[in-house]
């Protein structure tokens, strides 16, 4: 199938095809190339002689998120000793380690870029053969590069290169930075800037493709196991108001409005991204990962849903998304049959019109099933999205009925 996918693209597809994967390829050269020294990881540097400020800033935080990591309050004096404090080297080691591990490297942020754009151009330009006419439609839109790019996600954006950065932590260091727990929050806005871009170029591309631990939730969903099991789909209005409600929990306590004292993150212990650190330094971090993956296999991306906080602030941007999944109601029969396909309610929102649906995350499921070829993947700016051309409708009349 993936062989006669190939012949029915098109010299220009191909030539798309050609260019994204060297595109790809650039990109992660040039990330390589650029990629900045990252501070060092050598712990014995700290000793528990040292004050608070002292080695916070050797570790790019404030005082006060180095006492947030030491278990401290956060107007504990900076300049004493930490032995005078009642601190252990255990501890320190402990709390430098962590916040080391969060450093960025500039790589993924290459990556990430490569990866939407790749998923970008296979969903508008090349996914679907110009030679191929509806009647051939289950040859659009194979699942092999889509599932090349999440195991690059999982991988190389995951495993290899560790935690940081990931959209969601993106988004928590924002508020964590205006509490003061980092010198800046223009670098850390910056970073979430990046990530809500990416969001809207292409409709939540980099959580659909690019984000590690979505992309593995998605290759456990996409086995083909408990198929009548994943038929139910979770209501996107309980999803939404759980993920919703408990942002604004987290951000009462992080405020002290909740619990009285600044700095406390409940998203530390529900953060799966430890887990490409092998780090698992509180047992609920554990459980999230274990659940998150185990509920994977038979509900989509149920840590998106549920948790994330940029799932939260990417759904809001995709009101403003470029290029999305978009439905011609012209042609629509309402048959439903990508509504059937779609992991999520996303699709029935599209049918509908919904200004708020549920989270679409690109992943072309629903675009060859439409047996009236009323859904397409384009720029929303295009007059035309889903209009059948008159070369396939040629082809639709000599092959006959569907």
């Amino acid at each position: 199938m993936v062989y006669t996918y190939l012949t029915k693209l098109s010299t220009q597809q191909k030539i798309w095809f050609i260019a994204g994967v060297v595109t790809v390829l650039l990109i992660s050269v040039l990330g390589i190339l650029y990629e900045p020294d990252r501070p060092s990881q050598a712990r014995n540097q700290f000793t528990i002689s040292m004050s608070i400020n002292e080695i916070a800033p050797k570790l790019d935080v404030t005082g006060k998120g180095l006492a947030r990591e030491l278990a401290l309050p956060l107007d504990t004096p900076k300049k004493k000793p930490l032995n005078k404090l009642g601190i252990s080297q255990e501890q320190l080691d402990h709390a430098t380690t962590h916040i080391l591990s969060h450093h960025s490297t500039g790589l993924k942020y290459y990556l990430f870029v490569a990866i939407v754009l790749f998923g970008l151009v296979y969903l508008t330009r090349f996914g679907r053969p110009d030679n191929a006419n509806i009647s051939e439609r289950k040859l659009w839109y194979p699942q092999i590069p889509y599932i090349t790019c999440l195991l690059a996600a999982v991988l190389l954006c995951g495993f290899v290169l560790g935690k940081s950065p990931n959209p969601m932590e993106g988004t928590v260091k924002v508020f964590k930075s205006m509490v003061g727990l980092y010198p800046s929050i223009i670098s850390k806005l910056i970073a979430l800037v990046f990530f809500v871009v990416l969001a809207i170029i292409g409709n939540k591309l980099i959580c659909g493709w690019a984000y590690p631990f979505g992309a593995l939730q998605e290759l456990l969903y996409s086995l083909p196991i408990l198929r009548k099991v994943k038929q139910w789909k979770t209501p996107f209005w309980l999803t939404n108001t759980i993920r919703g409600g408990l942002f604004f929990v987290v951000l009462l306590f992080l405020f002290g409005i909740i619990g009285g004292r600044k700095g406390f993150v409940i998203y530390h212990y529900l953060n799966p991204f430890n887990l490409f650190n092998l780090d698992f330094d509180h047992w609920l971090i554990l459980v999230t990962v274990v659940l998150s993956l185990t509920i994977a296999f038979f509900v989509y991306r149920p840590f998106c849903h549920l948790i994330c906080p940029f799932g939260f602030v990417s759904w809001i941007a995709e009101r403003v998304s470029l290029t999305r999944v978009k439905v011609d109601h012209e042609k629509c029969t309402d048959c439903g049959a990508c509504i059937q396909a779609c992991p999520t309610e996303a699709a029935k929102g599209r049918v509908s019109d919904k200004l708020f649906g549920a989270d679409c995350f690109s992943c072309a499921r629903c675009l060859n099933v439409c047996p009236q070829d009323a859904i397409r993947y384009g720029s929303v700016f295009s007059k035309v999205s889903c209009g059948t051309t008159q070369k396939q409708l040629a082809s639709e009349k000599d092959s006959g009925p569907i």
